[in-house]
């Protein structure tokens, strides 16, 4: 049977309690910057983060439990996210018109934007109230469009309307310029 000399199992001891040490050491270090960051990412006041690293440094692991007791739930690029996202919902709910050239919001009676001056909306010709672009038919008056693809008109339809708009552009009188 062989024995180990005592000087062994002291320096075994020496070891392990050295390494431990270490170990406690660099969890220690570790979580105090791992605090000071995660309190950075949650909070914009630097002294904020400052508090909860020495806490975590004073107190030790009761620190980190009680930091991660009160820390802010969620962190700034969550919070930023998060009012993306609401901002785009209420959007969405408030059916915002946007420029089609532009994409700033436009007023539902403009008919031109005034940023990049894309068209907008035209005017019924017959009643003056403005009418979206694709429009064939004024919802206010009913009136067509001029030049608008009538549905399910026949050819003859089309010329003998075109003879009309013929002969009444050549039967009334051509308009007089101003004298100056």
């Amino acid at each position: 049977m062989s024995t180990f000399p005592p000087t062994f199992l002291q320096d075994a001891l020496w070891v392990l309690t050295a390494w431990a040490g270490a170990f406690l050491a660099a969890l220690w270090l570790a979580l105090i910057l791992w605090t000071y960051r995660d309190m950075r990412a949650r909070h914009r006041d630097p002294w904020a983060a400052w508090l909860a690293a020495l806490t975590v440094a004073v107190l030790f692991l009761p620190g980190v439990v009680i930091y991660l007791l009160l820390r802010p739930r969620n962190t700034l690029e969550e919070e930023y996210q998060k009012a993306l996202e609401e901002e785009a919902l209420l959007e969405s709910l408030e059916d915002v018109q946007r420029c089609p050239g532009c994409t700033r919001r436009v007023q539902p009676d403009w008919m031109v934007c005034p940023t990049c001056f894309t068209r907008l909306k035209k005017v019924c010709h017959q009643c003056g109230k403005l009418m979206e672009l694709a429009w064939t038919l004024c919802p206010y008056c009913g009136t067509p469009v001029p030049g608008a693809r009538k549905e399910k008109a026949t050819t003859e339809d089309i010329l003998q309307s075109l003879a009309l708009d013929m002969d009444a552009s050549t039967s009334s009188p051509p308009a007089e310029e101003p004298e100056p």
